[in-house]
């Protein structure tokens, strides 16, 4: 939660009006490499989500994340919510995905979206055209299929972190801004 892409992340929505809460997984908490088990990833984005609705009881909540955030919250809200956290789950507005995991590099498939038909929400998804990780062509096709639920933003020559090749004529805080912008945007229209 402390990498500078995410703070820098969180420092433009807040110049677009938008608050966010950042929060780590065990795993990253605890400095380990390997990702925690799906049963326990999700149980941290519940726990999140409920957090953020307790502290913003009257804002519009969204959720999602950077790469294997955004997949594990949606992962969460493709369940039929729990009791103990259905209040929470279910004012979630909408899913902004920053960099998607569609698929391992050089692998490209749409094995790991499967289960965003189960999303009932509306979803953007950011990504960038040199992303390794997400097939640019398996995306736009992918949110086709899942018609007004699913918007897709193309960040030209960004990769999967979102920096940009110098010939691009931008820079990544620049890329930063416009994330941050069109999330607001889009946010506005749910």
């Amino acid at each position: 939660m402390r990498h500078a892409f995410l703070e820098g992340l969180a420092y433009e929505l807040a110049s677009a009006g938008i608050a966010t809460l950042r929060y780590q997984f065990p795993y990253m908490e605890e400095g380990r490499g390997r990702p925690d088990s799906p049963k326990v990833l999700t149980a941290t984005v519940r726990a999140a989500i409920a957090a953020a609705a307790d502290v913003a009881p009257d804002l519009k909540l969204l959720a999602g994340g950077k790469s294997l955030g955004g997949r594990m919250t949606s992962h969460l809200l493709s369940e039929p919510p729990n009791s103990g956290s259905a209040a929470s789950i279910t004012r979630v507005r909408g899913l902004v995905f920053f960099g998607f995991p569609l698929h391992a590099p050089g692998k490209p498939g749409l094995k790991r979206a499967e289960h965003l038909n189960q999303v009932k929400v509306p979803m953007l998804f950011h990504q960038g055209t040199r992303d390794t990780l997400a097939d640019l062509t398996l995306m736009q096709s992918l949110c086709a299929q899942m018609e007004s639920r699913a918007k897709l933003h193309v960040v030209d020559a960004a990769d999967h972190s979102f920096h940009v090749l110098k010939r691009s004529g931008k820079t990544d805080a620049d890329i930063l801004r416009e994330l941050a912008r069109t999330t607001a945007s889009w946010a506005a229209s749910l």
